[in-house]
């Protein structure tokens, strides 16, 4: 993984392969390019050159400052590093330059430069991280943390199954260098810290959600999850299929009927001394998904590797708690089963033992995440959490209703409101959606306790009816919430800022920030 290097010396004589500054977008009728802060110095090694200075040069080259944007010019001994890149921030904050650029456009302007510069063995990042003159560890702590995650992130790459090496195919860049005012001073040492922690949480979660659905079958799933959480000394229990069975979880076992590859329940818990608050994090693991009896269609089904994200997340953001130890106990449920076609697959019609003890009639085998989730929900529960948090790629709803980028969120209204605000400080953003009493009301059932869907509206509402049904198996008193994650856990477009091409990772570090802001209450 690339790592982190805090610097504080001066830009234009740092030692690297490339030494990367802002510019800013600039709208005015002249479109003269603006410099963002922090990169005085290098423009000064330009200023007796021919053509107007680093700006102007730039400028010709293509540069317009859009967010993004990435344009590489050659030093030719003007400053240390063979290469000056230009990363756009956008158009300044309030239209001034001496205002630091949000976090989110930090973020992406890091990524893109940290992919751009793969093959490289170090890269500077000078990056406005603070409103041009303001001091201290709170003014600079935000962006310090976010131009180091968007590196990291930006930085990506799957390892993938090539058995040859593909033309033109060049290494993640190594070595990060983030130029900050005091390299020595101990919050910015804490922010990088952080950041490396994050970004190996995500990119965890990402390696998990690329592989090969051969390859991660629910028992292989299982066993690099405890294997992973037991190097951080958090706490694990797998349960098997004969566990599963003993214990009456019936939503589990249903969904992992088809399959020769058995289900498995995963719990890890980290509970540090005197904590009093206490947080659950569920995520679904659903390691693939034909969709089983109802089966999906066959375009674009081999996605479907990716219907684990949730629990990859969840997993993951155990990861980073164990190393970020904040003072509030948390326990996740990974429920993980493969969706198959075969003889023994379950059925629409049949009707389902849950773990609470609640009877459910199938109706769709594609609506399969609910089916394990419920379980495990109930499961979390009986923890007494404070806070319930449950992540998954649960509905094609969700991606209609809010698109690729947005997660929907359903529960307890206040705390739909935290998720929703913890990810617009990430840049992982979530929108509160309804749980309608006449969705609910539409999914009673001639034969059972609740039909898994609501077969009135057939696909209408369809996250909505997730979130719905999910409710069912919350104890009361618990404030949870639902979060949908369809569209943005995989990402099948070219890549962008810290977005690569497959798993993202969300919403890593939206559980994590919100973890960690739970803690800092008590």
């Amino acid at each position: 993984m690339t790592s982190l290097t805090l610097v504080d010396t001066d830009p234009a004589t740092l030692a690297a392969d490339a030494v990367v500054i802002g510019v800013y977008a600039d709208d005015s009728p002249d479109a003269k390019l603006v410099l963002a802060p922090g990169a005085q110095s290098v423009a000064a090694a330009f200023s007796d050159r021919p053509g107007g200075g680093l700006a102007e040069t730039l400028r010709v080259l293509g540069a317009t400052g859009a967010l993004g944007e990435v344009t590489k010019l050659a030093a030719f001994g003007a400053v240390s590093a063979p290469l000056v890149v230009a990363v756009g921030l956008g158009a300044p904050t309030g239209g001034d330059a001496s205002r630091a650029p949000s976090a989110e456009s930090l973020r992406r302007a890091a990524g893109a430069a940290a992919r751009a510069l793969a093959g490289s063995a170090s890269a500077a990042l000078v990056l406005p991280l603070a409103d041009d003159g303001e001091t201290g560890p709170a003014a600079l702590s935000a962006g310090l943390r976010a131009v180091s995650e968007g590196a990291l992130l930006g930085a990506y790459r799957f390892a993938g199954y090539k058995s040859k090496p593909a033309a033109g195919r060049r290494d993640p860049l190594r070595k990060v260098l983030v130029h900050v005012p005091d390299a020595g001073a101990r919050a910015a040492k804490a922010a990088l810290k952080r950041s490396g922690v994050l970004g190996a949480a995500v990119a965890r979660t990402r390696d998990w959600i690329n592989t090969a659905p051969n390859e991660l079958r629910p028992p292989a799933f299982a066993e690099q999850v405890a294997a992973a959480a037991r190097e951080v000394s958090l706490e694990v229990s797998v349960l098997d299929e004969k566990a599963l069975a003993k214990q009456g979880y019936g939503g589990i076992l249903a969904v992992g009927l088809g399959s020769a590859a058995a289900p498995r329940l995963v719990r890890l818990a980290y509970e540090p001394a005197g904590a009093t608050r206490r947080v659950a994090l569920v995520g679904k693991g659903i390691t693939f998904d034909t969709g089983g009896v109802s089966i999906k269609p066959s375009a674009g089904m081999w996605e479907m590797k990716s219907d684990m994200s949730g629990a990859a997340a969840v997993v993951a953001t155990m990861l980073a708690i164990a190393q970020l130890k904040p003072k509030v106990a948390v326990v996740a449920y990974a429920p993980m089963a493969e969706n198959m076609v075969s003889g023994s697959a379950y059925r629409p019609g049949d009707v389902v033992r849950m773990y609470s003890g609640a009877q459910v009639e199938v109706l769709n085998t594609d609506a399969e995440g609910r089916m394990i989730l419920g379980d495990a929900i109930a499961r979390a529960c009986e923890d007494d959490p404070d806070y319930l948090f449950e992540v998954s790629t649960l509905t094609g709803g969700q991606v209609i209703a809010l698109g690729k980028r947005i997660a929907g969120v359903m529960g307890t209204p206040e705390l739909c409101e935290r998720v929703r605000d913890a990810g617009e400080r990430t840049g992982e953003p979530a929108w509160p959606m309804p749980l309608p009493e006449d969705v609910r009301k539409g999914m009673d059932s001639d034969v059972a306790d609740i039909s898994q869907v609501n077969a009135g509206m057939d696909r209408a509402g369809h996250m909505l009816q997730g979130g719905v049904f999910l409710s069912e198996f919350v104890t009361e008193g618990v404030q949870w919430a639902h979060i949908d994650i369809a569209g943005p856990s995989y990402h099948t477009g070219e890549p962008f800022g810290y977005w690569t091409k497959g798993g993202t990772g969300v919403p890593v570090r939206t559980l994590v920030e919100l973890v960690e802001e739970i803690a800092s209450e008590q």
